[in-house]
């Protein structure tokens, strides 16, 4: 085919792209299990997350975020310290005495890290969490701990939800956003289910009401 042949057709399809109808865009349907009221999204959120072996903590305001996770950490005899992702929401809040937040997000893989989460998908019991200089990846993943803290009004139906939400609030998309379905676990590994395999072992939820101080 020549070049002249080639642009041509090309023009061709430009020509009836315009001339076309547009057609509008049909919305996927939507489970019942991605409906209901703000109420019951926020108790499936709260049963789905905790089907898939993550932990769920419900606390009134952000201002009692501290304590809450003391109160787990003390649980499961891990130290109260934590690596505090620099979120300007985490880090408007008080955490002293109750947990030792430092200053250094940089964490080890046997260190609790405690980062906010965008939004949770009732669905599934899923986690969107986003990077950016403020919620630096490496929490999500090398930590043996995962502390995510999560409005209450941040809980959406379903996955189309969940990006909606997203892409209201960036005019430019994250670089990356990861979905958290409970605890790293694996059986690629003789069939043999794997806890921690590719991330945290242990994923511990807190949901919080009020706005975000």
């Amino acid at each position: 085919m020549t070049a002249s042949a080639r642009q041509e057709i090309l023009a061709r399809i430009r020509r009836a792209n315009i001339a076309a109808t547009p057609v509008p865009i049909r919305s996927h349907p939507i489970p019942a299990r991605a409906r209901g009221t703000v109420d019951e999204l926020r108790d499936r959120f709260i049963a789905m997350a905790r089907e898939v072996s993550a932990t769920v903590d419900h606390v009134a305001s952000p201002d009692a975020l501290p304590r809450a996770i003391g109160s787990y950490l003390d649980a499961e005899g891990l130290p109260r310290t934590i690596a505090l992702a620099p979120d300007s929401t985490l880090r408007s809040i008080s955490w002293a005495p109750e947990v030792d937040a430092g200053n250094d997000p940089i964490v080890s893989s046997s260190a609790v890290a405690v980062t906010p989460a965008f939004a949770g998908i009732a669905e599934t019991g899923t986690l969107l969490v986003h990077s950016g200089a403020r919620n630096p990846n490496q929490l999500h993943f090398l930590p043996e701990t995962h502390i995510a803290v999560l409005p209450a009004a941040a809980i959406v139906g379903g996955y189309e939800d969940a990006w909606t939400r997203l892409g209201a609030q960036f005019e430019t998309p994250p670089r990356s956003v990861t979905l958290i379905t409970g605890p790293s676990r694996s059986s690629d590994i003789e069939r043999k289910l794997q806890i921690g395999v590719h991330g945290p072992c242990r994923l511990h939820i807190v949901l919080y009401d009020g706005k975000e101080p």
